[in-house]
């Protein structure tokens, strides 16, 4: 087990006003059309499709939203084409970042895209100038309220078939290897957990910490750009930001 949530520094959050919720909502339902498309409407046979309804639960994304979704992607009433696109560039101060897209139009999302890095004073690259700086991890975040201590935490999280979890307050972070991050993520919802998140993400080896208060600013602000951009679904980086930031 990790001595200190290190995720807790990388990871950008926010207060979800219900705007944001609705955004997050239609990003999922781009995702579930594409989950859909590539391997069928029935989450029972289709591993995509049921990891992306567990990350829209996880959301407290309504039922009735994702069988809507569902049905929509299957061919009732959408002939949308989305497809899968990743960039990669930094950001101010030599921090790396990785940006996964789902769009219906490749060359406004590349130039939108640019244009957000360029505005904010980073530099978009070229594909695989900063993943080799980050792991693709299964990351579970449960809600730990109920206090578990060190040691349970990692029996519950051993048994579920995890690698490591982290702890910090009343989070509990879960990795995974990503090849075992649906059968973690099914003996944690068997085992009564509470689901904050759960997706395959990028995690970052190391970090970068930026010590000009003008570089995080500029940092921040590529950030949540990105994140609010419509087409964007994750966005990873590297760079530590203070608690104190993150709690605007």
């Amino acid at each position: 087990m990790s001595g200190h949530n290190k995720w807790s520094t990388i990871k950008h959050k926010k207060e979800k006003t219900d705007a944001q919720r609705g955004k997050i909502f239609t990003k999922i339902g781009r995702e579930i059309a594409i989950a859909v498309r590539e391997g069928g409407p029935d989450p029972n046979t289709n591993s995509k499709l049921k990891d992306v309804v567990a990350k829209a639960k996880a959301a407290n994304m309504p039922n009735e939203n994702i069988q809507r979704s569902i049905k929509k992607a299957s061919g009732e009433g959408d002939a949308t084409q989305y497809k899968e696109i990743t960039y990669e560039g930094y950001a101010p101060g030599g921090v790396a970042v990785i940006v996964e897209l789902v769009t219906d139009n490749l060359n406004r999302t590349a130039s939108e895209v640019r244009h957000i890095f360029d505005k904010c004073g980073g530099s978009l690259g070229a594909t695989g100038c900063v993943s080799w700086k980050f792991e693709r991890k299964g990351v579970i975040e449960i809600d730990n309220s109920k206090g578990l201590d060190e040691d349970e935490l990692m029996m519950l999280a051993l048994d579920a078939g995890a690698s490591d979890v982290e702890s910090e307050g009343e989070v509990a972070v879960i990795y995974t290897d990503p090849n075992d991050f649906s059968s973690v993520r099914d003996n944690l919802e068997a085992a009564g957990c509470t689901f904050l998140s759960a997706e395959r993400e990028m995690v970052p080896t190391t970090t970068t910490e930026i010590s000009d208060p003008e570089t995080l600013a500029k940092v921040r602000k590529l950030i949540d750009w990105l994140e609010d951009y419509d087409d964007s679904q994750n966005v990873f980086h590297d760079a530590e930001l203070p608690e104190e930031e993150e709690e605007e």
